[in-house]
């Protein structure tokens, strides 16, 4: 390990041990695994993870946050929510006010526990990216440890691996709203369509794929590295049927790649 990446995690060690006790938002991704890992390794029993189950979050995300859970013996309860009512015409502020209805209700459970503070995965990097939920986090006083001594993606991923951690290469994930456009109803059967079409294409060998859904017309975006494969015509042939038959009547791939907050860069 680097020295200037141990000394990093010295530090988020020295942070966490001097909260005592957590409980930790735990998505199942790079980030929000490699804190948990690394809160449990300094308090043990003194954390709990917690896990949010609902319509925009696919099962998948689910079943890979309890895998990693059994496998490392941690404390953890999963929250089922309904789609809150202010976020079902997918507003541009969207994110704060999930944010701020979800860590209420985490904030709730971490009393019940007696845990005072309630930690999550934002890392140094989010700040460059349209994200209103951060303003939500700061407003409730929830500590995002990785943000404020200033993990980047890349760190996070490297002490993964240095931890053997299965996430550590594991590719970037937003909930499944972010594949629809600001201002359109979201219903859950067009969550559940994207998350089918998202899971064929995984299955397929696709990594960090979106499934961007402009009314009945799917905009696939692929990892850049990832388009000269599916740059091919019995493939595409093949995805365009199994597409069709979950539900699009259009299906395109997007020439660009996979860019992250697709909808924030629409003008």
């Amino acid at each position: 390990m680097k020295n200037e990446l141990k000394k990093k995690l010295t530090k988020l060690e020295d942070y966490l041990e001097d909260l005592q006790g957590v409980v930790v938002a735990f998505s199942g991704g790079v980030d929000s695994s490699f804190l948990l890992k690394t809160a449990h390794n300094v308090l043990k029993d003194n954390v709990t993870a917690l896990t949010i189950d609902t319509v925009y979050i696919p099962d998948r995300e689910i079943e890979a946050a309890k895998k990693f859970i059994s496998k490392h013996s941690i404390k953890h309860d999963i929250l089922t929510i309904p789609l809150i009512d202010i976020i079902h015409h997918n507003p541009n502020d969207r994110c704060y006010f999930c944010k701020t209805f979800i860590f209420k209700k985490l904030l709730n459970e971490a009393q019940k526990l007696g845990i005072k503070r309630v930690v999550e995965g934002t890392n140094y990097d989010d700040i460059e990216f349209h994200r209103p939920g951060i303003k939500a986090l700061d407003e409730l006083g929830i500590l995002s440890p990785l943000k404020e001594l200033e993990f980047t993606k890349k760190d996070i991923r490297e002490l993964s691996k240095h931890l053997d951690l299965p996430t550590w290469d594991k590719p970037a994930y937003a909930c499944l709203l972010t594949r629809l456009p600001y201002g359109t109803q979201i219903t859950e059967k067009k969550l559940k369509q994207i998350e089918e079409s998202e899971n064929y294409l995984i299955s397929l060998g696709f990594n960090g794929v979106r499934v961007r859904t402009h009314d009945n017309l799917a905009r696939i975006e692929v990892l850049p590295e990832d388009l000269h494969k599916i740059l091919n015509s019995k493939l595409l042939k093949k995805i365009t049927i199994k597409l069709k038959e979950i539900g699009y009547q259009f299906i395109t791939l997007d020439t660009e790649g996979y860019k992250a907050g697709s909808f924030d860069h629409v003008k």
